[in-house]
């Protein structure tokens, strides 16, 4: 266990996860192949990684993002990888991670998602106690599905941000954040 488990109190009352922060894994395959499968259709959608929370977690059932508490010796990026290595199996020598922006900033404690894509090789593992599945989904279907209450809050301001990341790739339009 890092030094980064347990609850906190923000600003504006909430219990959060993570005495230093949360941070979530925003995983893509730009080419839209979930396993690195050849014959990508040309302008193909890219597909992120999800996770379906476990039903003893907070909010579980739903769908969200590999993720978790920060420690304190940890950048961002750092605790994003870790925590996907935990509850996906993914490999950190098998992404490159892109941007990171925050989704949602209480005060004394902020909840950042690292954008990162995934190299060909990269297949997530199996799912740990913390996730019921993993599933590729087209980013276009994200918004339909069933997520974790702080993904959709942020998930309009996210797009953006992935567009821009994957160079306009994703269709979407607006102004870019970075954190």
């Amino acid at each position: 266990m890092g030094d980064g488990n347990g609850w906190v109190e923000c600003r504006f009352g909430h219990r959060h996860w993570g005495l230093h922060g949360a941070a979530g894994l925003l995983l893509l395959r730009p080419d839209g192949q979930p396993h690195g499968e050849p014959g990508a259709e040309p302008g193909a959608e890219p597909v992120v990684l999800m996770q379906l929370r476990a039903a003893w977690t907070h909010e579980g059932g739903r769908w969200g993002l590999p993720g978790g508490a920060r420690d304190s010796h940890e950048t961002i990026a750092e605790a994003a990888v870790r925590e996907a290595g935990e509850e996906a199996g993914v490999s950190a020598t098998q992404l490159h991670v892109l941007t990171t922006t925050v989704g949602a900033d209480h005060g004394n404690w902020t909840y950042s998602y690292v954008i990162a894509a995934a190299d060909d090789d990269l297949v997530p593992g199996p799912p740990n106690a913390e996730s019921d599945a993993l599933a590729w989904v087209p980013l276009t279907e994200v918004p339909a599905m069933p997520l974790h209450s702080g993904l959709a809050a942020a998930w309009p301001g996210l797009q953006p941000v992935i567009s821009s990341a994957l160079g306009g790739a994703t269709g979407s339009t607006g102004a870019s954040a970075t954190g």
